[in-house]
């Protein structure tokens, strides 16, 4: 094969190890890299209207993640698309069932489709938002994507080490961040991690406790263990992340937990006496 990798700038502030390992996967593999680097403008409106309406902050950037490479596919007549895992299969959502085929890729609810009505105003048409694209719609037929996880047992941890073997770089010697478990998987920018914690109002988990559930099946920690870093870190969404989404946004911090606090389920919340949210069941 001679794979040519697509891939989606964020805009948001890169981290040293995003540098390096975008060069280290080019250098290594010796692959070309195609990067989107989308139109600031629309992305800024986007986000917010999507942040404040759904508590999806990154929806404009993870749907680029699915459509472009289809786009892209489509236009270079790469008819074999491969990504990593099925995200439902893997991690758990409403299309849970594993399959080789990726056509059906935009049902995991990451990306799920949204009207693109809602983000057209003065300033944005539905030109600006073209690569949004439904490729269920769209010439799929001449696409075949697949799911590298249906053929290769899908361990994130065992990843890990594969990719530090030849060349990866993690967050080790860079930034602690507080709600996470780990220190090596979305690492390439600062703001756009605070996506994988708007589950944590809205469900009551977040990302260190997806890494502490993993580890648990892995056989890295004990349950008792996991609990322990689930009730430090899962609520802790990272400042850094919050001033890198305030900067590219230009949000106000006041207006940012304005709209954090909105999304909070007061199924599984309640206020304390000093205004937090805390969970009516903590975790045992």
């Amino acid at each position: 094969m001679n794979p040519v990798l697509f891939s989606v700038e964020d805009n948001f502030t890169l981290t040293e190890a995003g540098k390096k390992n975008l060069q280290n996967l080019s250098e290594t593999f010796k692959c070309h890299i195609i990067s989107l680097k989308p139109d600031l403008k629309t992305q800024k409106k986007v986000m917010v209207k999507s942040f404040e309406k759904y508590g999806k902050p990154t929806w404009f950037i993870d749907r680029l993640i699915y459509s472009y490479p289809f786009a892209m596919a489509l236009k270079f007549n790469t008819p074999l698309l491969v990504y990593g895992e099925n995200v439902s299969y893997e991690y758990g959502g409403g299309d849970c069932k594993e399959t080789p085929s990726a056509k059906e890729i935009f049902l995991n609810g990451v990306a799920s489709d949204l009207d693109l009505n809602e983000f057209v105003d003065d300033e944005i048409s539905l030109q600006d938002l073209q690569l949004f694209f439904n490729p269920a719609k769209d010439d799929i037929e001449k696409l075949d994507p697949i799911y590298l996880s249906y053929y290769v047992k899908w361990n994130s941890y065992a990843n890990y080490i594969f990719a530090k073997n030849r060349g990866f770089t993690d967050l080790q010697d860079e930034w602690k961040r507080s709600h996470c478990a780990e220190n090596f998987d979305q690492i390439d920018t600062i703001g756009y991690i605070l996506h994988a914690w708007m589950k944590y109002p809205k469900f009551g988990h977040a990302m260190a406790s997806d890494y502490a559930s993993r580890f648990v099946r892995y056989g890295l920690l004990s349950r008792e263990q996991a609990i322990t870093i689930v009730k430090e870190k899962d609520h802790k969404l990272d400042n850094k992340c919050v001033e890198d989404f305030c900067r590219l946004t230009g949000m106000s911090k006041e207006k940012f937990w304005a709209i954090i606090e909105k999304h909070y389920n007061t199924d599984l919340f309640y206020k304390n006496e000093f205004g937090e949210f805390k969970l009516k069941n903590e975790l045992s």
